[in-house]
């Protein structure tokens, strides 16, 4: 089983782009999904974040304060730096059993699947597990359009994440692959299906992607 690293900017359209292709058959394991549920109602990371930063990051039903989380670890880099180390082995070892659990599924109809991970190239864990990477760009004023529409942030706390994010020309350049999402949906689509069909050709013909 081939794996897909996906990733992008926030408001990049990430997840319409895997969205997309999962309407074409494609499994994805998304990393976000995860981190959310480990930092969910009794997930199995509140407890050490408890530990690590006290009960007032937790709210009445056991889930994080993703809120004030978010506001600490921007603030203070050290608290960003313990967050990460508590949230991304257990990301890294559930992405692995979701990944196992694809190649196990005899009904999956492809040789690969798609990843999702938003910090792909600012974290490196996850980069022994890719067979491709695969960003979706956009440029910078729809990044932030998109999250001040899709998520109400203010313009100064959107910016604050972005430049937590690697640039994205330098995301582009570390990518084997690069979908453009600055035009319409119907234009998106349309990448998305070439995408797709370049790599089940070579993810079939077991060949690196420039061959096929």
């Amino acid at each position: 089983m081939k794996v897909v690293g996906l990733t992008g900017g926030i408001g990049s359209g990430k997840s319409v782009v895997a969205e997309l292709f999962s309407e074409l058959g494609v499994r994805l394991v998304d990393t976000d999904v995860i981190s959310h549920a480990l930092t969910g109602a009794n997930g199995s990371a509140i407890g050490d974040i408890k530990l690590a930063f006290g009960e007032d990051f937790v709210d009445d039903r056991g889930a994080l304060r993703r809120a004030r989380m978010r506001a600490k670890v921007f603030a203070d880099p050290t608290a960003r730096r313990k967050l990460e180390n508590i949230l991304h082995p257990m990301i890294l070892a559930e992405s692995i059993r979701s990944l196992v659990d694809v190649r196990a599924d005899s009904n999956y109809q492809f040789h690969y699947c798609l990843l999702a991970v938003p910090l792909l190239f600012e974290r490196m864990s996850f980069r022994s597990l890719l067979w491709r990477s695969l960003v979706v760009d956009c440029p910078l004023r729809l990044q932030i359009s998109r999250v001040q529409s899709r998520a109400g942030l203010a313009p100064a706390e959107i910016q604050r994440v972005i430049d937590a994010q690697l640039p994205g020309a330098i995301r582009a350049q570390l990518a084997d692959d690069v979908i453009s999402n600055a035009g319409d949906v119907a234009t998106l689509k349309s990448a998305v299906t070439r995408q797709h069909g370049l790599y089940v050709a070579a993810s079939l013909a077991q060949t690196d992607l420039r061959s096929a």
